[in-house]
């Protein structure tokens, strides 16, 4: 009697556990079918008005439109974007916590930092490459060099007369110049800056012979007069200064310096919303309208699936740890 009590008891919770993993199932995918059904947090690891700010903002806005709820920035600057990147990695994997992912956090800095506080593969989920940008080797406007290959002859000729500037150590900057570096075999002195935008001012003011950096920063300068451009670090040429010749272009190889911009998720987010926001992006960067936006600032729209998004970040991973390494980068 008691044993079949026991088997009855038994049977009865089973199917009460049944029922509540169905009832637990039904409620996730009706979240997941409403989704967004409230704001979205797009947590960018750098302060307000830099350039990962600026292109977060860029594509917030359209998505906001497209989901039908806002998407709204959370600015968590510091240590080199990996305080703000450490913050999202541990945020819910319901779709309502974004990271505006790039170049530094998720692919340089790995190789410069002994602790993280993230993963920068495994604890994301990739939603979609947004944007690339190029570096563009500038120099002030009243600069001897009007081309890149008079700043290299110079470079050769009189080696360590030459300074050039970054946004600091292990930054897209330098990083470009270690690149032309190691392709040219030129001498030239490094003057880390606290930021771009000081070392932008720092060449205007010709206090530095030339630097590499985003069209994003440099364009507006260029068209006020004040700085000159002379190659773009990408295969092919720039579409907001297409007169601008590459570097390969110039017989000066392996000086390709893309700085990419992406959506990434805490890992675990679900499929469904992952797949809903990549399509939702690739077609906002499909629009004529984004293209011109985009061209103006001398940005790339990305394109493809979250997981070519996730092949693209281990591959710059793998490609800038041989670089770190092979120059002997480090963060004092």
């Amino acid at each position: 009697m008691s044993t079949h009590r026991n088997t009855g008891i038994i049977g009865m919770i089973k199917s009460i556990s049944v029922a509540i993993v169905a009832m637990t199932c039904v409620g996730l995918v009706m979240a997941q079918s409403n989704y967004p059904s409230r704001p979205i947090k797009l947590i960018v690891p750098w302060a307000a008005g830099g350039g990962v700010d600026t292109f977060a903002r860029i594509i917030a806005q359209p998505l906001s439109e497209r989901l039908g709820q806002p998407c709204v920035i959370e600015n968590k600057p510091g240590a080199g974007g990996n305080i703000g990147t450490a913050v999202a990695a541990k945020e819910k994997s319901d779709g309502y916590s974004l990271l505006m992912a790039s170049l530094s956090p998720n692919a340089v800095n790995p190789h410069l930092y002994a602790n993280l506080g993230f993963d920068p593969v495994n604890d994301f989920e990739s939603i979609a490459l947004v944007y690339t940008v190029p570096n563009f080797l500038v120099v002030p406007a009243n600069s001897p060099f009007n081309s890149a290959l008079d700043v290299i002859n110079y470079a050769k000729a009189n080696p360590g007369k030459l300074n050039y500037g970054s946004a600091g150590i292990g930054s897209s900057q330098h990083l470009a110049t270690i690149m032309l570096q190691k392709s040219t075999g030129i001498d030239v002195i490094h003057v880390p800056y606290g930021g771009s935008g000081a070392a932008a001012a720092a060449l205007v003011a010709g206090q530095i012979d030339f630097m590499a950096d985003s069209p994003a920063a440099s364009i507006p300068l260029i068209e006020a007069g004040k700085l000159k451009v002379l190659a773009v670090g990408s295969a092919e040429r720039n579409p907001g200064k297409p007169e601008v010749p590459t570097f390969d272009e110039l017989g000066i190889s392996g000086v390709h310096t893309a700085v990419f911009y992406g959506i990434m998720a805490p890992a675990n987010t679900p499929k469904e919303i992952v797949n809903r926001l990549n399509k939702e992006i690739n077609e906002i960067l499909q629009t004529e309208e984004m293209r011109k936006r985009l061209t103006k600032i001398g940005a790339t729209p990305g394109t493809g699936s979250p997981e070519d998004f996730r092949k693209y970040v281990i591959s710059e991973i793998e490609r800038y740890g041989i670089i770190i390494k092979s120059a002997g980068v480090k963060i004092e």
